[in-house]
């Protein structure tokens, strides 16, 4: 674990640090060497008792040759043509761990079982989004972004509920009311793009009756959410400009863009886990860096430990 993610992010591993037992994490094909190095992280940091699932002759090679194989850890191997998120999350089920994480698995193949109705981790009426936490450079917070991994074109409802789950992480790792921006093209409402539109109905809703405990602004461009400065240049009247908490995204292409951008060419670094489902869930990019997974899990196990956002 950098120090350089520990000052970042150390409100949120602080709280995964003062979990009263360790979260057992299963995770999904386990022979992932960035996802391997970050659950062995958070062990050290004693949060974390690893559920390692998948092929035996991969997992231990890759333990091996992380020179991990003397750590202490519980093996689970399965058949090569056995499903390793559906093993997981029947040991959930179960009740022989708490929480479930992405390993070397396709993105499609990862969700399909969390999101199915017989495995029973998401209520009828709930909408599971993936938040990505970031620490952007010259940005003096942490910033949620929402939905990149799941919503393809969501709904002024769908919206809403990404919205109240982003809310509900933030105020877990400490952010008493989040600033929450509504990402658009523009700032002015055009009925040829729908989203403004619904940005400003939705805005004028949360008025009068909040859709979360937030403040909530849209439809509004990127560098207004980032800048005061832009805000000033562009005479936009908005308190939170610079110092908004979250931003939701119109669909699924921009807010996967958005984040590796900010990951890739701004030096931005973070992790990401799903809200809405009944159980934590860390869920990395396979080709992030160890730190992200390790950060990833301390978000899981902030919110799990918190006994009320989840279920």
């Amino acid at each position: 674990m950098s120090e350089i993610y520990a000052k970042e992010f150390d409100g949120i591993v602080a709280k995964a640090k003062a979990v009263g037992k360790p979260m057992r994490v299963a995770l999904a094909g386990a022979d992932a060497e960035n996802m391997l190095q970050g659950i062995f992280d958070a062990q050290a940091d004693g949060f974390v008792e690893p559920i390692l699932i998948g092929s035996e002759k991969k997992i231990l090679a890759m333990l091996e040759k992380l020179g991990l194989q003397e750590r202490s850890y519980e093996l689970q191997p399965i058949d090569r043509d056995a499903n390793a998120v559906q093993f997981a999350i029947e040991m959930i089920n179960a009740g022989k761990a708490d929480c479930l994480m992405r390993g070397n698995t396709q993105t499609r193949d990862f969700l399909m079982p969390v999101l199915n109705k017989a495995n029973h981790l998401v209520k009828p009426d709930a909408l599971v989004t993936h938040v990505v936490f970031l620490k952007v450079p010259d940005y003096d917070r942490l910033l949620a972004i929402s939905d990149v991994t799941l919503l393809i074109n969501p709904s002024a409802d769908g919206r809403k509920e990404v919205a109240k789950n982003m809310v509900r992480a933030l105020k877990v790792f400490g952010v008493e009311k989040p600033n929450i921006a509504l990402l658009s093209l523009v700032e002015k409402p055009s009925f040829q793009m729908r989203d403004t539109v619904e940005d400003q109905t939705m805005v004028r809703e949360h008025q009068f009756r909040p859709i979360a405990d937030c403040n909530l602004a849209g439809p509004i461009a990127y560098d207004l959410i980032m800048s005061k400065e832009a805000a000033r240049l562009k005479g936009y009247d908005c308190p939170w400009c610079g110092e908004f908490d979250g931003i939701v995204v119109p669909n699924l292409m921009s807010g996967n863009l958005l984040v590796k951008v900010l990951q890739r060419n701004a030096g931005a670094t973070g992790c990401g886990i799903l809200v809405g489902a009944k159980i934590p869930v860390a869920i990395c990019s396979r080709s992030d860096e160890s730190e992200q997974a390790y950060l990833s899990l301390a978000a899981c196990a902030a919110m799990w430990a918190s006994g009320k956002y989840f279920g």
